[in-house]
């Protein structure tokens, strides 16, 4: 527990510090549509579903399209690993837009461990990404159209606070509140000034559908370090998420 206060604590510091060596400081509203399903195939393997619409000022404009796929394996209850593809369409948004819209290709390796802190839900995810994003360039036209596909890696690592508002644990129809704090750091080569990449700090308030799973609506301070080392996004999120833990093994 101290240590995520202390991981919260640091997140908020480099913010604040970096935003305030930047140049050029963006402020954007957005609002994320979001699924997440890991689904058991087997008491040892199962697959991961990811579907994510993103929208800038609000909903009016596309920001992004994520779908993110992946097969799981479950050493225990509390552990489990998986590895997967992950597709990324960018669209210009915001006051700092992208010269044209843009796809990313995306493979990726994490795992997930679950502790439970008397009624405390504690999850860290630790993820690897190997990325080849195919960044706006200019034609012959004077146009902007995505590129070659440049390649580098990015390390995630992600704490995870959630307690119910009765009871001694998440379970059916509780309510519940929910913190986390993600970190990605940029690595290899092909990376800009700054290898800090991302900062995602979030709470929500939950409840658990039966069989459907966590249905969560939170708010996201999503901020974003440009490769140039001056341009900083702080994008004020929106998000609406169900986590589905749905099963389709076959029952014994």
């Amino acid at each position: 527990m101290m240590r995520f206060v202390f991981l919260i604590t640091v997140s908020l510091y480099f913010n604040t510090a970096i935003c305030q060596t930047q140049k050029d400081v963006a402020h954007n509203t957005n609002a994320w549509l979001m699924y997440f399903g890991n689904h058991k195939l087997s008491d040892k393997w199962g697959l991961h579903l990811e579907a994510q619409l993103r929208r800038s000022e609000i909903i009016s404009n596309p920001q992004q399209l994520l779908l993110r796929g992946g097969i799981n394996y479950y050493l225990n209850s509390q552990l489990f690993f998986t590895a997967g593809y992950c597709f990324v369409e960018t669209y210009p948004y915001g006051e700092q837009p992208a010269k044209s819209s843009f796809p990313e290709n995306r493979f990726w390796e994490q795992v997930q461990v679950k502790t439970q802190l008397k009624q405390v839900e504690w999850i860290s995810r630790y993820r690897l990404e190997q990325r080849f994003v195919k960044n706006p360039v200019s034609n012959s036209a004077g146009e902007y159209e995505p590129g070659s596909a440049v390649y580098s890696n990015r390390m995630r690592i992600l704490n995870r606070l959630s307690i119910p508002f009765k009871g001694q644990s998440i379970v059916d129809k509780t309510f519940y509140f929910t913190v986390y704090d993600e970190i990605m750091w940029n690595f290899g080569e092909n990376t800009g000034p700054n290898l800090l990449d991302q900062n995602r700090l979030y709470a929500a308030f939950g409840y658990v559908i039966p069989v459907a799973g966590r249905l969560e609506v939170g708010y996201l301070l999503q901020s974003i370090y440009k490769a140039d080392g001056i341009r900083v996004e702080q994008n004020n999120t929106f998000q609406l998420a169900l986590f589905s833990n749905i099963s389709f093994a076959r029952k014994k």
